[in-house]
């Protein structure tokens, strides 16, 4: 057993939230501010749902928060990054500049422009990335990003001389790939945003101010600063199968895997694969043509889900 005076002390910190919202105010540049937004905050009843209005108001915008009342029960019901039906309407309906989508967690973030149109992390990222290649702070000439974010970002990061560094599907894997590389920008499709010269992980109310901070810069409506790359269509399909079955190995399927990445060549993106937290085999294709790559990934389906049935046949014989 350790002896008491061996174990360490305890710290009360009494104003842990007017400390967080300092901290997160001095990421905004110093002598700017958000007066004259009108912006609606979602913060889905959540972690944020005080300093995330608080932080904003004492920037001098004008807000409207909603999602602020929490109960208990109702975290990320239909509000905040999850469903932004409701904030959608309500930025039409307040006639507001933009939205601000948070989480539960509040580590996530989903933007919506004036027009009512929903703005995911690819589109952010986007943003985020020009606006500090313009500022001379981006490192490493490139953001980072998972299997999941759109070719359109891929495609729009090159044509201002930047690259994409793709891992595999989680936040985990994009910070990791950032401190291997020295990158300080990278995210997720969903709206996990990281910017490592203010923190080790997302935080979608610090995004949300870089973010309102390159929209004041450029001076332009959301729905025009934040459209900077048309996405490709994008089909995404999950295959269930029994736990403990390996059909990915089957050789049927991994020939149907090259066929289709064959078809896509130069033309999409192909990405097939198998759930960390559940028996799911994920397809998803991305390409100009809709038809066809809804075509590829209905077949590629088709093909797991056979060698799914009969590898359970056999084992059952």
């Amino acid at each position: 057993l350790c002896e008491p005076d061996r174990i360490g002390k305890a710290k009360r910190l009494d104003d842990s939230q007017g400390r967080f919202v300092e901290f997160v105010k001095g990421s905004f540049p110093r002598g700017h501010d958000l007066k004259g937004l009108k912006i609606v905050v979602d913060c889905a009843n959540g972690a944020a749902y005080k300093v995330a209005p608080q932080v904003l108001w004492e920037l001098e915008a004008d807000i409207i928060p909603i999602g602020v009342e929490p109960n208990g029960r109702n975290i990320n019901l239909e509000c905040g990054a999850t469903d932004t039906t409701l904030l959608q309407k309500t930025v039409v309906e307040e006639k507001a500049d933009i939205g601000i989508a948070l989480d539960g967690d509040a580590d996530r973030l989903i933007l919506v422009d004036e027009k009512g149109r929903r703005i995911d992390g690819d589109q952010i990222m986007a943003l985020l990335a020009y606006h500090l290649q313009r500022e001379k702070t981006l490192r490493g000439n490139a953001v980072v990003a998972t299997q999941m974010s759109n070719l359109g970002l891929e495609r729009y990061l090159e044509t201002i001389n930047l690259g994409l560094v793709r891992t595999p599907v989680g936040d985990r894997y994009v910070v990791e790939a950032m401190r291997g590389g020295g990158y300080n920008l990278g995210g997720e499709q969903s709206g996990h945003i990281i910017l490592s010269d203010y923190g080790t992980t997302g935080d979608g109310l610090l995004a949300a101010l870089q973010a309102l901070s390159a929209l004041r810069q450029q001076s332009k409506p959301a729905s025009e600063a934040l459209a900077l790359f048309r996405p490709l269509p994008q089909i995404l399909r999950n295959v269930k199968f029994e736990k403990g079955r390996q059909p990915l190995e089957n050789d049927s399927v991994q020939k149907a895997i090259k066929s289709a990445e064959e078809k896509l060549s130069g033309k999409g993106r192909l990405l097939v694969r198998k759930s960390g937290t559940e028996p799911l085999i994920r397809v998803m294709a991305e390409g100009e043509d809709l038809g066809m790559i809804e075509a590829i990934v209905a077949d590629l389906c088709n093909v797991i889900e056979k060698a799914a049935r009969l590898a359970v046949v056999a084992q059952a014989s």
